[in-house]
């Protein structure tokens, strides 16, 4: 299991019932999925990338990941009915707490010249949106392999629970946050 499953259940699920005096276990917020995003530039694309980028989520994730198509043709950015536009992988129950553990103990600490998060990364309902300028900073990307350096989006969607709850829980989470 998860250090921070076992974490979430033992302790941070009592310290929110006695701080925000609930009647219920099932008032607690809690973590609902994690979604890895990833949008293609298509200035200095090539098809076989696709499945390079497709390769790198599923190592990071070990989950596989669906490639996102579009919806309509747009001529300015030349983009096609159904072309592919990215992926995405949706992480749930023993993934999503093993990849939390990863980001906050490993990858998190490897991000270079990082000050915390902005506290404006969590919107109204609680949910918290990451943007990571490089993949590299994984530790199961191979160096060697890399043609093509590109960023993700990490979503992590609780239930609704507002800002103020949700950044209680990200910090009991051990989630550097900036004081600004």
């Amino acid at each position: 299991m998860s250090k921070l499953f076992n974490l979430y259940k033992k302790v941070i699920i009592n310290k929110f019932i006695k701080k925000f005096n609930y009647s219920s276990i099932m008032e607690v917020p809690k973590l609902i999925k994690i979604v890895i995003n990833v949008g293609l530039n298509y200035n200095n694309f090539d098809k076989k990338n696709i499945f390079i980028i497709l390769n790198n989520i599923k190592l990071i994730s070990c989950q596989k990941p669906i490639i996102t198509k579009s919806k309509k043709s747009i001529s300015n950015f030349k983009i096609r009915k159904n072309m592919p536009i990215g992926c995405k992988v949706t992480l749930r129950k023993y993934n999503m707490w093993n990849f939390l553990d990863k980001l906050i103990f490993i990858i998190i600490p490897r991000i270079r010249d990082f000050r915390g998060f902005s506290k404006k990364s969590i919107d109204i309902n609680g949910n918290l949106n990451i943007g990571i300028k490089e993949h590299t900073i994984f530790p199961e990307i191979n160096y060697e392999e890399i043609k093509y350096i590109h960023g993700m989006n990490i979503s992590i969607v609780l239930n609704n629970c507002g800002f103020d709850k949700s950044f209680y829980l990200f910090n009991k989470f051990f989630f550097p946050f900036n004081n600004k």
